[in-house]
């Protein structure tokens, strides 16, 4: 008997093995494209300098004061960042409870009962393990501890605990993604309300020169050197430039509107810094080398935690069609009547349980979790190379924009230059009677658009440095994460 008892032990191990290699197999991702070692980018030389702007502090990096204070209210205010913690309070919740299934669970309890057994029962107490007979109609009381405890014998908890490990340090990995861009958010918005400042500037001083010219073509009217259709045309003109400055209030007001809304507060004045024509941009960016920004960029860290999590997943899955193994130790007092339960050793009682179990027949919960964690890896995998790909992307785009647009602006400054020079000249034209009023109004449209175009270019710029900032990494500082293994 013991031998044959061996013999179907032996085989239903090898049964269990071989299913689960034929239900489960390793999961296969294709082979990873090389990254580059460089960006391609016109914008700087092929380098192999470490030496990334993405490294500066953000409080550094913005040199603008006010723009450090708006920063700084939305770290600590803003409703996407505190629920981005949140996650990360969750996710630690998740690692607690896969490390305590390694670990074996106890509780105490205290059972009173009675029983009353039919006559004709097949079962049923009528004597103590001592000799003493019972009546039919026992109380039977027990207060002790049990245990319960799974043996990992294939690493499936563990490979839980490792999934939870790695998504606790994925979710701080989104909480500084929500926060680079929240930088970023900030930032881009501040730069936008002065680009509107500045415009509505722009819209000012022209408005202010319009008016005049009004005047004065309405006196020229009276004295015949102009007509009704020049005062239509001035007055038109002078219109138009009234309604955009209504437009650039509104944005002005949108845009704190948003503003506020980031830095979790309701609407209320935003206080600037310099305005845009004299911040600064810096006259060179160094964007260091790809594998910089791979480990700097939390979303592409955020996405290997996760193909990390997902592994362990699969395996933990795989190992679920393994036989399991479980110790459930228990020890405590048991008697027929409460004035016995403390006299010990006759009413001591302990035992010792144990069970291996493994999945046979139905197995299709096991193979659905497989198959989801299979798929999840999968998924992980190319959300991981999308990752990567997309901050390729960033960084190339923004390091060429900034290059491009830097030219554009220089083009566009000697745009408005000419464009003010022919403006003085098509009045002193009109004035002398060489130049009709078409000319004036066409000369003084041309130097406001080019004016609010030079603007919009200058935004431009900032907002290309600021997502490359972000894009390569930057607007978090480095901390040491807990060990909470």
């Amino acid at each position: 008997m013991r031998r044959t008892f061996a013999q179907l032990l032996v085989v239903s191990l090898i049964t269990i093995f071989t299913g689960c290699q034929s239900v489960a197999p390793p999961v296969i991702t294709p082979r990873a494209t090389a990254t580059p070692s460089t960006f391609a980018s016109t914008a700087t030389p092929t380098t192999t300098d470490t030496l990334t702007l993405a490294k500066l502090p953000w409080r550094r990096f913005f040199g603008d004061s006010a723009l450090v204070t708006l920063i700084d209210t939305a770290l600590h205010a803003n409703p996407d960042l505190l629920v981005a913690v949140q996650r990360v309070e969750i996710a630690r919740a998740g690692l607690l409870a896969a490390r305590g299934a390694l670990l074996p669970s106890a509780s105490v309890g205290a059972v009173a009962g009675f029983d009353r057994f039919a006559d004709y029962a097949a079962q049923g107490q009528t004597s103590t393990n001592d000799g003493r007979e019972l009546p039919n109609g026992v109380p039977n009381f027990s207060l002790g501890l049990q245990s319960a405890w799974e043996i990992d014998l294939w690493g499936k908890l563990r490979n839980r605990r490792q999934a939870a490990f790695a998504r606790v340090l994925a979710s701080e990995q989104g909480r500084r993604l929500v926060q680079t861009a929240l930088i970023a958010q900030v930032a881009s918005l501040y730069y936008e309300l002065l680009t509107y400042d500045n415009q509505l500037a722009v819209l000012g001083k022209n408005r202010a020169l319009q008016e005049r010219a009004v005047e004065i073509v309405k006196l020229q009217k009276l004295g015949g050197r102009a007509t009704e259709l020049a005062v239509q045309q001035f007055t038109a003109q002078l219109l138009r430039t009234r309604s955009l400055e209504i437009e650039a209030r509104q944005r002005i007001a949108a845009t704190e509107n948003t503003l506020n809304r980031l830095l979790g507060r309701y609407p209320q004045p935003i206080r600037r810094g310099l305005p845009l024509n004299l911040q600064q941009l810096p006259a060179q960016v160094a964007a260091g080398l790809p594998t910089t920004m791979l480990l700097r960029r939390p979303d592409v860290q955020q996405a290997e935690l996760e193909l990390v999590a997902s592994r362990a997943d699969v395996a933990a899955a795989r190992a679920a069609f393994l036989p399991s193994l479980t110790l459930g130790p228990y020890i405590g007092l048991n008697a027929y009547s409460p004035a016995l339960l403390f006299q010990t050793p006759g009413s001591l009682a302990f035992g010792l349980l144990g069970g291996l179990s493994a999945p046979l027949l139905n197995r299709s919960l096991f193979r659905a979790d497989y198959r989801r964690s299979a798929a999840q890896q999968r998924a992980a995998y190319w959300s991981y190379q999308k990752a990567v790909q997309t901050g390729f992307e960033e960084v190339t785009t923004n390091l060429n924009g900034l290059e491009n647009y830097r030219r554009v602006a220089d083009l566009r400054q000697q745009e408005v230059a000419a464009l003010t020079r022919a403006v003085d000249v098509s009045n002193d034209l009109y004035r002398a009677n060489y130049a009709n009023y078409l000319e004036v109004v066409t000369a003084q449209r041309s130097v406001l658009d080019a004016e609010l175009i030079l603007t919009d270019t200058r935004r431009q710029q900032f907002l290309l440095l600021i997502d490359l900032y972000r894009a390569l990494g930057g607007g978090w500082d480095a901390q040491p994460t807990a060990d909470v293994r």
